[in-house]
């Protein structure tokens, strides 16, 4: 699945909260950051300047550094354990936003082809990107999945692509739940 260009701002932007955060945090919390050594010298450096554009170009430079890392879950985790999950949230809330986005992307797309090849879009139409969420959320239904977004590619009915959110943000609290309670 490929991001557009808004998306990928989106996420930039996230990770510049996250890196803002992360220089907020005293000198002893850093040094214990899961990161690299650059990452953390970077860190309290940019704690240190007071100049405001001196500490935007260093905090371009640190997220730079951080979108080029894997993954910087385990820095959000670390940092909701230290400020709270606020930005954790946020951040699993633009995902499941864009995963819906898609979702429904998708059902627009096959419902016109459909349309296009005169035959029937049905709401037990296939779809690959549903069976996918389901894997990454198997507290999600595949099948619910794909029939709201059915039911929002036939009628544009705004309902039913809040419910498709709220299915996904209930399956990913499941998900959430679950590692907390073994």
């Amino acid at each position: 699945m490929e991001l557009s260009r808004s998306e990928q701002k989106r996420r930039i932007k996230q990770l510049e909260e996250l890196t803002e955060e992360l220089a907020a945090l005293p000198a002893a919390a850093i040094d214990q950051l899961p990161a690299d050594e650059e990452v953390r010298s970077l860190l309290k450096e940019a704690a240190g300047l007071n100049h405001d554009s001196n500490r935007k170009r260093q905090l371009k430079h640190i997220t730079k550094l951080l979108r080029e890392e894997e993954s910087p879950d385990a820095l959000y985790q670390f940092l909701s354990e230290r400020k709270g999950t606020s930005l954790l949230r946020k951040k699993r809330q633009h995902e499941l936003e864009h995963l819906r986005d898609a979702l429904i992307e998708e059902a627009i797309a096959a419902r016109q082809q459909a349309k296009e090849q005169h035959e029937e879009f049905t709401e037990n139409w296939h779809s690959e990107l549903a069976i996918e969420i389901a894997e990454q959320l198997p507290a999600a239904d595949a099948n619910e999945l794909a029939r709201l977004a059915f039911f929002f590619a036939q009628s544009r009915n705004p309902r039913h692509s809040r419910e498709l959110f709220r299915m996904l943000h209930a399956a990913q609290e499941q998900c959430d739940r679950k590692p907390a309670e073994q």
